[in-house]
């Protein structure tokens, strides 16, 4: 095979796994490698960002999910020479039962999902997972952690005296665990007058049903008082104006970008135990929390708070070590070694 890498998405519009792409293929361009990116034409958003970028594109028509996998099954029944990253169950699928192809799974494949896996991975060249939480269910994969870009923060940090501001970054559905954020937020305020413990939202109910978010705002509604909603917003927004992030999961999470993202940027973090959190945060990590447990999330946010306040060796030497570990683990620097080992594997030196 040549320095030729194709990477297919799974979704037109951008999310976890999307981003994920754009971080493989910029890890490979600087590795040598010549890059193009497959995708639908509607939604266009990966296509564009894709653009912005440099990187070249086909663009295949399609404008529904099906329409999608049929025209790249099309597509590659007439490059079968070329290496096909297929980043997500999605062009697996489309793809399944033919050789030259690299699996990308995402996500832990469940119900549905879990009897197309097979044939996905059927003649794959090897199937990469995020975490050996994922791995534990998907025989024979190879553990490849997402990544994430440093988030720096704000030299002048603002603090409000009397306030401790909890941060929350992602989807807004129960799955995410934000209602158990709002009870333990609820419970805090009901106990204690100083702090005030207010939280600082940012997202957005993408891909929620209307009873989902129906859910979500009664939950959100009942600690208004004490909530800034932020809407969609940056990283380096929300961390540059919070004191702690919580990332609460109640749904098993296959990585954990948001928290890889809060290590990036020395901010203290809470993680529920679900999924591959705890993996992402090590052994020992001594903020994490039962999922659904509010009166435990309530307990450990008020310790963090206090260990704040105080300025808390313990929590200078947590945040530090959180830092280093995403350094080595989950940086653009580990992540690009990690493509090129793959790469190396599969596509001869020029």
């Amino acid at each position: 095979m040549s320095k030729e890498l194709y990477l297919a998405t799974n979704n037109g519009d951008i999310g976890g796994g999307e981003v994920m792409l754009l971080n493989i293929a910029r890890a490979a361009r600087g590795l040598g490698y010549q890059v193009v990116i497959i995708g639908p034409a509607n939604p266009p958003d990966l296509i564009e960002a894709a653009a912005d970028e440099g990187f070249t594109r086909i663009v295949l028509p399609a404008k529904t999910r099906i329409q999608y996998m049929v025209q790249l099954r099309l597509w590659h029944r007439a490059h079968r020479d070329a290496l096909l990253w297929c980043n997500g169950l999605v062009p697996a699928a489309a793809t399944g039962g033919r050789a030259g192809r690299i699996v990308h799974l995402h996500q832990l494949p469940t119900s549905t999902n879990a009897k197309l896996v097979p044939f996905a991975r059927k003649k794959a060249l090897q199937t990469l997972v995020p975490s050996e939480y994922v791995a534990a269910s998907v025989p024979g994969a190879t553990v490849f952690p997402n990544w994430v870009q440093e988030v720096p923060l704000s030299l002048a940090k603002s603090t409000v005296p009397g306030v401790v501001r909890i941060g929350y970054l992602g989807r807004l559905t129960p799955s995410k665990g934000i209602g158990v954020l709002c009870q333990a937020i609820e419970f805090l305020n009901s106990t204690v007058t100083v702090p005030e413990y207010r939280l600082v939202v940012a997202g957005a109910p993408v891909f929620a049903s209307s009873e989902e978010e129906h859910e979500v705002s009664r939950a959100l509604e009942n600690i208004e008082r004490y909530t800034d909603r932020l809407g969609w917003s940056t990283p380096q927004k929300l961390f540059d104006t919070v004191d702690m992030l919580v990332v609460p999961s109640q749904a098993p999470e296959s990585f954990g970008l948001v928290a890889a993202e809060a290590m990036s940027a020395r901010v203290p973090l809470i993680v529920s135990d679900s999924g591959a959190l705890p993996e992402i945060v090590g052994e020992n990590y001594p903020y994490i929390v039962p999922k659904g447990d509010e009166a435990e999330l309530a307990r450990t946010i008020s310790i963090v708070a206090e260990q704040l306040s105080s300025d808390s060796e313990k929590l200078t030497n947590t945040v530090s070590d959180a830092f280093w570990r995403w350094q080595e683990l989950y940086s653009p620097e580990a992540g690009k070694e990690r493509v090129r080992e793959i790469l190396e594997q599969h596509i001869s030196p020029a």
